[in-house]
């Protein structure tokens, strides 16, 4: 399938209707046009000027080139963004990559080498393989500019309109009539083009209900309203278009994070290279200022990191010598060198601007609900219309002029396009604003979902808790011994808890001998010879040699239950002392879960595999509504399946056993530092690795639930008004599209209002 960038799309209404035109061409089934991203993806084999017919008969057109498949989603962004906004070239700088997929007529193969004078070797390849003849046919007539022009027409159909309206009194009235049809002409032309080609084919769109109203006030003389009302349409289209390109443009500029360049390393020499070039163990030069290109590691220099564009926050991150880093993150102050660890089409940013890209096209059960009720809402509009023109001046013995009049009004009032606009703005501003907070929302219909459930359950270790084991609370029965013994046998294990207890061990200072003989004993511990002594380490099981005191015991048991795992150090004869360990909670997990308490989500329930008395102490720490201890991953699902019998439930978790869990609730949310498999499966994803910016995340989907549910409300209710209207015939033409475009531009702009930074709310 092949991917284009559309522009020109100001009508949802209207891109469904093209995408059904699309549809019905040969090998077009499977042909899709986004509204809410600007994108049609089709079959290649589809006729190209079939299509660009299509589009232009909306004033749409495609730009030059397509996106390339498995291209990075972002380096298309830029480009359009270019192509909208200068008119021009978007090639005259070094950043450049043509993926064009042109074969020229001529055959030839371009592979453009640029010389710089500097200390940099650049190197560009440039690619065209699309049908089309020399001459650049990429239909650059499109105005690029096309909004401007649209501004341009409307000023000078106004100023038209404003002088037949001043100078009324001494015109001729051949002239002013004139002056009123020039400058409904020239506002209102192209959507009576569209509506006349329309009705001749009964497809009843927006464009036909206004070319009908257009002609009929024409024919009972009503110049005035008739050219005010071609007027005020193409502002309120103008308007309209505006006001879903500034939601595509606020998503476009997450796009545009990425790099697009890398300064790569080889035998000491720096070459300047495309980011799609880099391959696993490059080495890169990053320096102050610059976008780190792929996901690697660092191998010499240290610096503080920007890594907002991935994770949405804004403090700088520490990295030094064999840290991790992310792709298009910002180095703020050193330079560094890095060794590429992912091909970018594989980094943590490329897959999020995929995932958040893809988003925009998938269409919630609302717009759903939109889209199938405007295919009959606009004939039902037609009707509606017919009867207030027919039935009064035939049985109530009304005025056919003036029931006619109110006809066309209602005609006018039927336009449904601030319906169709209530979902796709808002949905696109709750994706983008969530997505500038780190939170990586995959689609409209989960961030519609986000701000419905009811039951909210948490995996225990690595989301509530770091996931990181670390000694608590320690009992020291011989204080010379304990440490130096525990220390010397642990340091020769790789296991989690031995590094909880080295990490204990280490704070003091105290100087190891060394371990020998050291045996590992699974399910029990360890046992080693130190300075010719025998000891042993690990759990109750590994005391067996021993008689334990009452006092031991009664610490062992306390110890356990309270939550705690036991590391227990031990020679011959006696107990050394003991570790209580825990997995530390994270610091925001009890503010949180209180934060979801308040927003209304009761229900907050922990999932783990962990053992009783641990699962009770985590829950009491975090005040969790309910929990379940001794898990398997089958088992997380049961009670995922159980509580969604109740409500909507999210599941939140960040391993491989909870991917199963993710995937069985109504909404899988996971840690961004989780596994690959715990992200694919989850519908939503935090990037920041912590649970701080999850109920932000739920208000703000809930804000977008009621804005919809208001836009519909308000488009809807304003439209019921000005029908009631017609009953005593009060109804006017510049009434119903004042109401019309009224209604449109008032949800437009409450939309966005999603993405303006505020103090952050509660739901």
């Amino acid at each position: 399938m092949n991917e284009y960038r559309v522009k020109g799309l100001s009508c949802g209404n209207c891109a469904r209707e093209m995408e059904e035109q699309i549809q019905k061409l040969e090998y077009g089934e499977a042909a899709k046009l986004s509204f809410n991203s600007g994108k049609l993806t089709m079959d290649p084999r589809i006729s190209i000027d079939k299509v660009k017919r299509i589009l232009k008969s909306d004033g749409a057109y495609l730009l030059p080139g397509r996106v390339q498949p498995g291209a990075a989603a972002e380096q298309q962004a830029p480009s359009t963004q270019c192509s909208t906004q200068q008119g021009g070239s978007c090639c005259d700088g070094h950043e450049h990559t043509h993926a064009h997929d042109s074969k020229h007529a001529s055959g030839n193969t371009h592979d453009h080498a640029h010389e710089h004078t500097g200390n940099h070797k650049h190197e560009h390849t440039h690619t065209h393989d699309e049908d089309h003849d020399h001459g650049h046919g990429h239909d650059h007539s499109h105005e690029h500019g096309s909004g401007k022009k649209t501004i341009v027409l409307l000023i000078m159909s106004a100023l038209i309109f404003g002088a037949a309206l001043l100078f009324k009194n001494s015109l001729n009235e051949t002239l002013m009539i004139a002056m009123y049809i020039v400058a409904a002409a020239i506002s209102g032309y192209p959507t009576f083009m569209r509506g006349l080609r329309n009705l001749l084919r009964f497809r009843f769109t927006i464009d036909t209900l206004m070319t009908i109203a257009l002609v009929g006030a024409f024919a009972i003389g009503e110049w005035v309203e008739a050219a005010l009302v071609a007027i005020l349409f193409g502002l309120n289209e103008l308007l309209e278009g505006l006001g879903m390109e500034k939601a595509r443009r606020s998503m476009e500029s997450l796009l545009q994070v990425a790099p697009k360049e890398a300064v790569r390393l080889e035998h000491g020499n720096e070459t300047i290279v495309p980011i799609a070039s880099l391959k696993i163990n490059d080495i890169v030069l990053v320096k102050p200022g610059e976008k780190i290109p792929s996901d690697g590691r660092v191998l010499k220099g240290s610096s503080s990191v920007n890594e907002a564009a991935i994770t949405g926050e804004a403090l700088p991150v520490e990295k030094h010598v064999g840290e991790a880093v992310f792709g298009g993150s910002i180095n703020n102050e050193g330079v560094l060198q890095l060794q590429i660890e992912k091909p970018y089409e594989d980094s943590s940013l490329a897959k999020i601007l995929h995932l958040v890209e893809e988003a925009q096209e998938t269409k919630t059960p609302t717009e759903l609900f939109i889209n199938r009720f405007s295919k009959y809402y606009t004939p039902f509009i037609i009707i509606v219309a017919l009867l207030v023109v027919i039935v009064p001046p035939l049985l109530l013995d009304g005025d056919w002029s003036k029931w006619l009049y109110q006809g066309l009004a209602v005609l006018i009032v039927g336009c449904p396009c601030a319906l169709i606009l209530s979902s796709p703005i808002a949905i696109i501003a709750g994706i983008a604003r969530n997505a500038r907070n780190g939170i990586l929302v995959k689609g409209g219909v989960h961030l519609e979902q986000l701000g419905k459930i009811t039951a909210l359950a948490f995996d225990k270790t690595g989301t509530l808790t770091k996931g990181k084991p670390y000694v608590e609370q320690t009992v020291v029965y011989h204080e010379q011994q304990f440490h130096r013994i525990a220390g010397a046998i642990e340091k020769t294990s790789s296991h989690p808890i031995a590094a909880a207890v080295m990490k204990e061990i280490n704070a003091k200072a105290i100087a190891l001998p060394e371990a020998e003989q050291v045996q590992n004993i699974a399910g029990q511990g360890m046992t080693a010879f130190i300075e010719g002594r025998q000891y042993w380490l690990g759990n109750e099981k590994n005391m067996h040699h021993l008689s334990l005191t009452a006092e031991v015991r009664n610490d062992i048991n306390r110890l356990k239950t309270a939550g705690y795992t036991l590391v227990i150090a031990a020679d011959e004869e006696h107990v050394l002392g003991i570790f209580g360990i825990t997995d530390e909670l994270r610091p925001e997990s009890k503010q949180v879960v209180a934060a979801l308490h308040r927003s209304g989500i009761a229900n907050t329930v922990m999932l783990t595999g962990d053992h009783q008395a641990s699962a009770v102490k985590v829950a009491a720490e975090v005040g969790v509504s309910s929990f379940h201890a001794g898990l398997l991953p089958e088992d997380k699902v049961k009670k995922i399946s159980e509580l969604a019998q109740t409500g909507q439930v999210a599941m939140v978790g960040d391993g491989i056993n909870d991917a199963p869990a993710l995937a069985a609730a109504s909404l899988g949310i996971a840690m961004g530092k989780g596994t690959d498999s715990a992200i694919e499966t989850a519908d939503i994803v935090l990037m920041q690795d912590h649970l701080g910016k999850l109920p932000e995340a739920i208000a703000l989907s809930k804000r977008v639930n009621r804005i919809i549910r208001f836009n519909i409300s308000v488009s809807l209710g304003l439209k019921a008004i000005a029908l009631l209207l017609t009953i005593p015939g009060w109804l006017t033409l510049w009434f119903a599209i004042l109401s019309d475009m009224g209604a449109t531009i008032f949800v437009t702009l409450v939309s966005l209002t999603i993405l303006l930074r505020g103090k952050s709310q509660q739901a």
